[in-house]
């Protein structure tokens, strides 16, 4: 399941449960709220994948965020080490990979 229109759109709670049953894979660029709750059991699952909201992004970045998003997809169902993961240090840092 790829969800790129709106979070209220999700029963976030029914996909949390389908993920963990290992019935779903999700990706997720919007949330609802947004962005999710720390608690949230959609951050804390293997087959989820939570990315930045880009929606209003123009021009050529596009194109290189969805380069990037794919190799990265690619490298998370390969079960490899992403190259722009966001780590709980990073985020107490305000920083990104």
């Amino acid at each position: 399941m790829i969800n790129t229109a709106r979070g209220s759109l999700i029963d976030s709670d029914a996909l949390a449960a389908e993920c963990a049953s290992g019935r779903l894979f999700a990706i997720l660029d919007v949330t609802d709220p947004e962005p999710l709750p720390i608690d949230s059991p959609l951050r804390h699952q293997a087959s989820v994948m939570i990315t930045p909201h880009i929606a209003g992004s123009l021009g050529t970045e596009i194109g290189r965020l969805t380069d990037h998003a794919m190799d990265e997809l690619a490298r998370w169902t390969a079960r490899e080490p992403l190259q722009s993961e966001i780590t709980a240090e990073a985020l107490a840092l305000g920083l990104s990979a």
